[in-house]
């Protein structure tokens, strides 16, 4: 836990006498969470209403109970009290909606309630009061356009990119709340394909030590536990036994899919932290620097994962220092669900940087599908952007250099949490008797693209021979030189 400083009093003993009164109780944990969650500073504002509160729990641990009936109080307390609960799935949005509709109902609980809203895309519960809580899915566009917004809550907070964000914190800027607004971020650790970036940054400022203003909650079982350790499972779940009965973390063990599924969303452990690729995690860790940047000798790489499911483009060339760089080009819509995406990005990219020297593939992976083979030389189909194609040997050569540059403390990244969870997680696949290697994936959900598209952007960054990828007269401006676009 990392509580933000300077908490003087806090708002908890309100909002626990009134959810007395709904006939709710709460467990030791939850009781401190609540403490902290609503903790102020001396002129009487959240102390985490900038960073906000982080709740990084597993499943059955019972935070939508903590934060639904905190909300309902905040609700009944302060008239006009305004509430957005968003998911990123429409079916997780739906249920929560669903479960606090029957708190909503309750006998204790109805007299406050004015209405309630079930349309969809409409859910809403409406109090006596004027205040409302309005539930809805991310991936509906919902959030965006609300203003004098008290609390947001990010469900599946694991699955919230940096640009849904952006879209719905702005909400809050005008809450009329005399203690300021919250923003709740609540999930499980992301999985390699999520994109997790928000949640991620969220986790790692508050391990930093750099954060003074945030509250930062994480249940989790020890990074090598046991998985079927039913101490671990205590350690991890506050409200097993006596709440979360056996008979539910069985079925939860049963039915995810993998031991690291069960490691990640049933004990909260996350993947960076276990670290369990090739690359070391310490020596990651070394080479994040946020100010990296690259200067000359630009290339990109590109990956797509098994059945055209994922994709990535990644940056590299050579820094001011003689040293090298590498980075996930990370925006929403440039590293994502299918290829759709892709050859117009890169297109897009290579047409307003011409100093960009190649754009690499393995055209053995499965990217082979989007390109062709014209006059000997390759291309995404039915374009003119010309790619370089990498030799297996030259491929296996890259993933070493990766691996030493890392080590060796030659090679920089800016610590991108997609990136780090791709680097980290990768495993290796030998490539028969050679004594070299290629990237794997360790686990059939695990997105290693980042990971692969920079080390193809490294092999274009530092190879004599490349491809150039535009062609004569495409993309040029007088021959000024300008920044990477991406």
């Amino acid at each position: 836990m990392v509580l933000p400083s300077g908490v003087v009093s806090t708002g908890w003993p309100a909002v626990r006498e009134k959810c007395r009164e709904f006939g709710d109780a709460f467990d030791e944990w939850q009781d401190g969470a609540g403490r902290a969650i609503l903790g102020k500073r001396a002129d009487g504002v959240y102390a985490a209403t900038i960073g906000g509160v982080v709740l990084s729990i597993p499943r059955q641990v019972a935070k939508t109970f903590l934060v639904g009936r905190i909300i309902f109080a905040l609700c009944v307390l302060f008239p006009g009290f305004k509430v957005l609960w968003t998911a990123h799935r429409t079916r997780t949005s739906s249920m929560t909606f669903k479960n606090l509709q029957g708190f909503a109902r309750r006998k204790k609980v109805a007299p406050y309630i004015a209405s309630i809203r079930t349309t969809n895309g409409e859910q809403e519960i409406l109090f006596r009061n004027g205040s409302v809580i309005m539930f809805g899915a991310r991936e509906q566009g919902f959030g965006r356009g609300f203003d004098e917004i008290d609390v947001e809550v990010f469900d599946e907070a694991q699955i919230l990119t940096e640009k849904a964000l952006e879209d719905m914190v702005a909400a809050t800027n005008q809450s009329r709340h005399e203690s300021g607004a919250l923003l709740f971020y609540m999930g499980t650790p992301p999985r390699p394909i999520d994109p997790g970036e928000a949640f991620s940054s969220k986790r790692a400022k508050a391990l930093s030590g750099d954060s003074d203003d945030m509250v930062y909650i994480e249940c989790s079982a020890d990074e090598d536990a046991d998985p079927d350790d039913r101490e671990q499972w205590e350690k991890a779940n506050p409200s097993f036994p006596d709440h979360t009965p056996l008979v539910s973390m069985l079925r939860l063990r049963e039915n995810l899919s993998s031991d690291e599924g069960w490691l990640r969303e049933g004990l909260g452990i996350w993947d960076t932290v276990k670290g369990s690729g090739v690359l070391p995690a310490p020596s990651w860790r070394d080479q994040g620097d946020e100010l990296s940047m690259a200067t000359d000798r630009f290339a990109l790489g590109v990956e797509c994962g098994p059945d055209l499911a994922w994709a990535s483009v990644a940056l590299a060339g050579q820094r001011a220092d003689g040293q090298w760089h590498f980075e996930l080009d990370d925006d929403q819509h440039t590293r994502g669900r299918g290829v759709g995406w892709l050859v117009p990005h890169l297109a897009a990219t290579v047409a307003a940087n011409p100093q960009i020297r190649a754009v690499v593939v393995d055209v053995g992976g499965p990217i082979a599908a989007l390109l062709e083979r014209r006059n000997e030389r390759w291309y995404f189909k039915d374009t003119k952007l010309e790619v370089t194609p990498v030799r297996v040997v030259e491929l296996g050569a890259g993933c070493a250099r990766v691996l030493d540059g890392i080590v060796t403390g030659w090679l920089h990244h800016i610590g991108q949490p997609q990136f780090s969870s791709a680097a980290l997680s990768a495993g290796k696949r030998a490539l028969g008797d050679t004594g070299m290697w290629v990237w794997s994936r360790k686990t059939a959900e695990s997105d290693i693209t980042p990971i692969q598209a920079g080390t193809l952007a490294l092999i274009g960054a530092q190879n004599t021979r490349v491809r150039k990828p535009h062609r004569s007269g495409v993309g040029r401006s007088g021959g000024n030189r300008r920044a990477v676009v991406l």
